[in-house]
Order: C-alpha cells, then sequence, then structure tokens
C-alpha cells in the first residue's frame, strides 16, 4: 500500500551557480508543493500505513525551517534547486520515517523532483 501526504510552503532562493544572465540567478519565490509517499502494510490494528497525523508531527519542524524563508540561508540549502530541497528532506525524514519511500518537490505546478534515497 502506498500513502502520500502534502504539504506546501512558500520561500525565496536564487541559483548562485548558474549564469548571471539565467533567470534563476536573481532572487525570487515559489509556492513549493511537497508530497512525501509511505509505503507499507496496512496495520490491521489501526487500518493504516502510518497515521497522517503522525507524518504531519514529524515533518512539522522541517516545514517550519522552510516557510516564508531565504533557503539559501537553510542549512545544507545552499544550492536550493528543487532536486537538493528534495534529498535535504529525505536526509531528515527517513529516520523518523521509516517508510518513507519518496519525497516529492514542486517547484511550480509543472516541474517537479522526485528522490527515492537512490543516488544513481
Amino acid at each position: 500500500m502506498r500513502i502520500t501526504q502534502a504539504f506546501s510552503f512558500e520561500a525565496a532562493h536564487r541559483l548562485p551557480n548558474v549564469a548571471p544572465s539565467h533567470r534563476c540567478y536573481r532572487m525570487h519565490g515559489h509556492s513549493y508543493r511537497v508530497e512525501l509517499r509511505l509505503e507499507g502494510p496496512v496495520e490491521p490494528s489501526t487500518g493504516f500505513v502510518v497515521d497522517f497525523l503522525d507524518v504531519e508531527r514529524e515533518f512539522a519542524p522541517l516545514l517550519a525551517q522552510l516557510d516564508h524563508q531565504c533557503l539559501n540561508d537553510v542549512s545544507g540549502l545552499e544550492i536550493p534547486t528543487a532536486e537538493n530541497i528534495a534529498i535535504w528532506i529525505w536526509r531528515r525524514m527517513k529516520p523518523l520515517l521509516p517508510k518513507l519511500s519518496v519525497v516529492t518537490v514542486y517547484e511550480t505546478q509543472d516541474c517537479w523532483a522526485e528522490y527515492d534515497g537512490n543516488d544513481l
């Protein structure tokens, strides 16, 4: 069984390692969407893979670190691409949510990055 819980946050960033002519070189903001997918059996006693309230509780501190921040100033996100944000979230959430299978970060509704813990 797979379950997914979505979260959103507002944040600013700039990509420091692209050409100055690149539009993402300048400071700008996004309405990000994060999806945490978890996989595992349904526990017979609860009917849950993981209780959504538990997912929300575990993710809340990270969400607070991201929401209405300049992502370049967040430790570990000095190059805050969607890819790096997904990896950053994975590394912090996987120990708390062992059934985590995929982190998806939408920078816009048309572009996103998915990370499943495998570095190709």
